[in-house]
C-alpha cells in the first residue's frame, strides 16, 4: 500500500493568510499543518508517500521534505493543476500507484489519539486482505457540512451523503481514506459532479454499492480537526499545545516516528537535531535520541 497526501486548493478561507503559501504549509503550533497528516501516514507503516500540491506550492513541499530520504521514506510529487475533487488524487496518482492499494490524507486534517496506529495498521490489513475500501467516521455537531455516513440497525453503513440538508446520522467522514488497488479504475468512471468535481463521496459509494465499503468509528479517544478556518487552525494549535505541555511529548514528529520504527538511524537524527538546534524541536529529538 502507498501513501497519497492531497494538499492543494486555493486556500480562500484562509484569506490572506494563505496569499502567498497552500495553507498545509501553515504552521498548527510548532509546525507545518501537513506533518499531521504524514505522521499518521508513516504510523500506518506507509513509506512511499506522493504530496499533491498546487504548481505554485509543490517545489515548497519539495524544499521541506527532498525525497523523503531523511526520514526513512520514498517521496514523490504531483501537481494539481486546478481543483477538480478529492478523488482526481488517484488520477493524478496513477503512475505512482502502479496498481497499488492507496491511503489518501487531505493534509488540512489532524487526527490524534493513543490508538492510532493500532487502528490504521488493522484497517490497512482489511483493504489488502478482504479488497474492502474503508474510511473514517467521527461523530460531529453540524453534520450537515460534511460527507455522512447513514448505519442500519446492525451498525453497517448503507449510505454516504455530501452535506445533506437532514443529516442522517451525526457521523462525518473525515480526511483519512483506504482503498483497494482498484481505486483508479473506479475514479476515472466518475462523472464530475455538478460542481465540476470528482467528488469523494461518489467514490466510496461507488464501493458501498459492491458491498465493499468499510465505516471505522472513531470514539471518544480520538481528536479530529478540521483546519480550514482560521477559528480552525487556531483551536487546533491550542489543542497541540496543550497535550504537548502537559505529556512532554510532540504530536505529529515524523523523526521520532521514524527513528523509533527503525527507518533511520542515529546519523540521520543528529542531522535533525543540528538542522532545528535553535529550537524546542531539536531539543525534542536530543532527548528522543538520549533516552
Amino acid at each position: 500500500m502507498k501513501g497519497i497526501i492531497l494538499s492543494g486548493g486555493s486556500g480562500t478561507r484562509l484569506y490572506p493568510a494563505t496569499s502567498v503559501v497552500v495553507k498545509q504549509l501553515l504552521p498548527v503550533y510548532d509546525k507545518p499543518m501537513v506533518y499531521y497528516p504524514l505522521s499518521v501516514l508513516m504510523m500506518a507503516g506507509l513509506r512511499e508517500i506522493l504530496i499533491i500540491s498546487t504548481p505554485r506550492d509543490t517545489d515548497r513541499f519539495r524544499e521541506l521534505f527532498g525525497d523523503g530520504s531523511a526520514l526513512g521514506l520514498k517521496l514523490s510529487y504531483a501537481i494539481q493543476s486546478e481543483s477538480r475533487g478529492i478523488a482526481d488524487a488517484f488520477l493524478l496518482g496513477e503512475d505512482f500507484l502502479d496498481g497499488d492499494a492507496a491511503a489518501l490524507a487531505l493534509g488540512d486534517n489532524f487526527l490524534y489519539g493513543d490508538g492510532i496506529r493500532t487502528m490504521f495498521q488493522s484497517s490497512c490489513r482489511l483493504v489488502l486482505n478482504e479488497n474492502r475500501a474503508v474510511v473514517f467516521g467521527y461523530k460531529v455537531r453540524e453534520p450537515q457540512n460534511y460527507g455522512v455516513a447513514e448505519f442500519d440497525s446492525q451498525g453497517r453503513v448503507i449510505s454516504i451523503e455530501e452535506k445533506p440538508a437532514q443529516p442522517k446520522s451525526k457521523y462525518a467522514v473525515i480526511g483519512f481514506y483506504l482503498y483497494p488497488s482498484d481505486v483508479v479504475q473506479k475514479a476515472k468512471a466518475l462523472s464530475p459532479s455538478a460542481r465540476g468535481e470528482i467528488e469523494i463521496t461518489d467514490l466510496n459509494q461507488s464501493y458501498l454499492l459492491e458491498n465493499r465499503l468499510s465505516v471505522e468509528l472513531l470514539g471518544r479517544g480520538f481528536a479530529w480537526l478540521d483546519t480550514g478556518t482560521h477559528g480552525d487552525l487556531l483551536e487546533a494549535g491550542s489543542f497541540v499545545q496543550a497535550i504537548e505541555k502537559r505529556q512532554g511529548q510532540k504530536i505529529a514528529c515524523p523523526e521520532e516516528i521514524a527513528y523509533r520504527s527503525g527507518w533511520i538511524g542515529t546519523g540521520d537524527m543528529l542531522t535533525a537535531i543540528e538542522r532545528y538546534k535553535n529550537s524546542s524541536y531539536g531539543q525534542y529529538l536530543k532527548e528522543i535520541l538520549d533516552e
